[in-house]
């Protein structure tokens, strides 16, 4: 019999409200394949779980029953191919759009100013950024940037967040003086700023990023100078966290 162990699994440290235990190790196998994963065996999955190998093994059992995994004939595992249907069934019903309008929304709402998602666009040496999605501001003196509009990379505060946090995809070689702002960025985790793309308009942006953590896109709040707040760059970030992870 095996020893009980001295260290709860996953599914016993964040337990289901009202679940069923069996199924919570089970959802724990499933969630054990990380980014680069292919096939797993039996070994590994128990230590990333924390399950007993007999009881991982009772769980891969219905999870390749289900069709969520596939046994290879060398005895790895595998994502099945019910996992392919049901992504192909969420993504049906999932557009950026509905994630990313109500979260700019909410922030105009809060702030009275303009809110805009960019993405890098393009290839270098001539790579952009591009406004995906824009929520203008309700009040009449604001900058006029429109979704689909272009605009630079290495200037204002969408394309600086842009440029801090995708190491290595640069349009142009950055100087001494960017390289320390780039790492300030990093380490503040937005960027605030008067007068970097157009005179008289200020910027504060954020980070969002993917499912992998990487940098998917800024979420940039933009103002004239005489209405900054230094209130909104709280604001931003936590517009940014509720968008991370769900694009």
């Amino acid at each position: 019999m095996p020893r009980p162990s001295t260290h709860p699994s996953l599914s016993d440290q964040d337990p289901a409200p009202q679940g069923a235990a069996a199924v919570d190790r089970a959802l724990s196998l499933l969630c054990a394949w990380r980014p680069g994963d292919a096939a797993l065996g039996l070994a590994e999955l128990a230590q990333r779980t924390g399950l007993h190998k007999s009881t991982a093994l009772r769980g891969l059992a219905s999870l390749v029953h289900a069709g969520l995994l596939q046994r290879q004939a060398d005895g790895l595992y595998r994502p099945g191919p019910e996992i392919a249907r049901l992504h192909a069934v969420y993504a049906a019903q999932f557009s950026i759009d509905q994630v990313v309008l109500p979260v700019l929304q909410d922030l105009v709402r809060a702030t009275g100013e303009s809110a805009a998602y960019h993405v890098r666009q393009g290839h270098a040496p001539r790579q952009t950024r591009l406004c995906l999605f824009r929520v203008d501001s309700p009040q009449p003196v604001r900058d006029h940037i429109r979704a689909g509009d272009l605009l630079p990379l290495e200037r204002g505060a969408g394309g600086r967040v842009l440029s801090a946090f995708g190491a290595g995809n640069d349009v142009h070689r950055p100087s001494v003086d960017e390289r320390r702002l780039y790492a300030r960025i990093r380490a503040d985790g937005y960027f605030a700023s008067r007068g970097d793309r157009l005179a008289g308009v200020a910027g504060i942006s954020a980070p969002v990023f993917d499912t992998h953590g990487q940098i998917a896109a800024a979420l940039t709040l933009t103002l004239p100078e005489h209405r900054w707040q230094e209130s909104h760059a709280a604001q931003v970030l936590s517009a940014a966290r509720r968008l991370s992870g769900l694009v």
